[in-house]
């Protein structure tokens, strides 16, 4: 029996280093030299895990989302839990204008708009908290991503048993200014963590939380 279709599977680690990703630099230099291809991954999808959240979670993501919303195409965040605040965004060199921000009335819409945004082509990012979902789910999301080269990033509010999202991060607060993050699973190598990186939390709570007048209004958000 041949070993090359067994070789072939992504699941299987070859003890080398794992080929050149198409990636975007997070901003964090001690990061990107832990994920395949030195940034976060196209084309495939990223869960992030966290204990609560505000601790942090867009910050991570701020660097990245600033020059993703400059390629002309769109970054959604669908079904945020708070409405994302636009002057921190924009502080952090995100274009606003490139926002859009979906609230799905139903569970049926929500994973649709999922999938349809990774499938689309027309977003260079897409955002998502999803509640509920298996892995049948999320092995759909990723054939959608697959199929573009965008950003899928995924806050799942439960476990997801047997995801098959390629690169899979846990975030812990580690103080003021800093957070604690651990590799649970990547292509190309083993798990790490943690690795403390440091941010600035109060921007990142800004970035999600407000609910003022001042909130973020694109200039389209979506309700299918």
């Amino acid at each position: 029996m041949s070993l090359e279709p067994i070789l072939q599977r992504r699941d299987v680690w070859r003890g080398s280093r794992a080929p050149a990703a198409d990636a975007v630099a997070s901003g964090f230099p001690d990061l990107d030299r832990l994920l395949p291809g030195g940034g976060w991954p196209r084309g495939v999808l990223t869960e992030i895990h966290l204990p609560l959240e505000e601790i942090g979670e867009l910050r991570l993501l701020l660097p990245a989302l600033a020059r993703l919303s400059r390629e002309d195409r769109w970054i959604v965040f669908i079904a945020p839990p708070y409405i994302p605040y636009a002057p921190a965004l924009a502080a952090g060199g995100v274009e606003l204008s490139r926002l859009l921000l979906v609230h799905p009335k139903t569970r049926a819409d929500h994973l649709w708009a999922v999938e349809s945004s990774l499938r689309s082509g027309a977003c260079a990012a897409v955002l998502a908290w999803p509640e509920g979902v298996t892995a049948a789910y999320v092995r759909r999301w990723q054939l959608g991503a697959e199929a573009s080269d965008a950003v899928g990033v995924l806050f799942p509010r439960r476990a997801i048993a047997d995801s098959p999202a390629a690169l899979r991060l846990r975030l812990a607060a580690a103080g003021k200014n800093s957070i604690d993050l651990h590799i649970l699973k990547r292509r190309g190598g083993w798990p790490i963590g943690p690795v403390r990186l440091e941010i600035d939390r109060a921007l990142a709570m800004r970035a999600s939380a407000g609910s003022s007048a001042r909130d973020l209004q694109p200039r389209h958000a979506a309700r299918r």
